[in-house]
C-alpha cells in the first residue's frame, strides 16, 4: 500500500532505521556471502526494529495507468523499496533498475544495500 502523502520526515526515519539495520548485518557478517544470508540477517534486523517490512514483495509495473506486470524486490520496508546486492561494487545498471522498479510502481524512496563490497554501499534513491 503506496502512501504518496507522506511527508520526508517519515522517509527519512524509515531509512535511517534500514541503513542502521544493514550496518549492522554488514558489521557482524562482512562482505563474503550471498544476497540469501544478508536478506535473512536483515528480516532479523527489521524485527528488531519493530519494522514493518515484506520480503521478496511483488510491486506492480504501470504504464500510463494500466498496471502491466509484477517485479518481485527483496524488500518493501514500510513505504520503501529496498534491494540488496552482493557483489564488489555497485554499478549503473544496479541504480538504473532500483529506480525504474521506483518510478514504474509509484513508490516514492528506494534503498540500494551492496554488501558484497568492504565497505556497506548505501544508495537512497526518490522518486521526484
Amino acid at each position: 500500500m503506496k502512501h504518496t502523502h507522506l511527508k520526508p520526515i517519515v522517509f527519512d526515519n524509515v531509512t535511517r532505521k534500514v541503513i542502521g539495520a544493514a550496518i549492522q548485518v554488514h558489521r557482524i557478517l562482512g562482505p563474503h556471502f550471498e544476497e540469501l544470508t544478508y536478506q535473512r540477517a536483515l528480516v532479523f534486523e527489521f524485527q528488531e526494529k519493530g519494522l514493518g517490512f515484506g520480503r521478496e514483495v511483488q510491486i506492480p509495473i504501470h504504464y500510463r495507468g494500466t498496471k502491466l506486470h509484477t517485479r518481485r524486490v527483496d524488500f518493501v520496508v514500510e513505504d520503501c523499496l529496498v534491494e540488496i546486492k552482493a557483489k564488489a561494487a555497485l554499478d549503473g545498471r544496479d541504480f538504473e533498475q532500483t529506480l525504474s522498479y521506483l518510478k514504474a510502481s509509484g513508490y516514492r524512496v528506494a534503498l540500494l544495500l551492496n554488501f558484497g563490497a568492504k565497505q556497506l554501499e548505501i544508495k537512497r534513491i526518490v522518486n521526484g
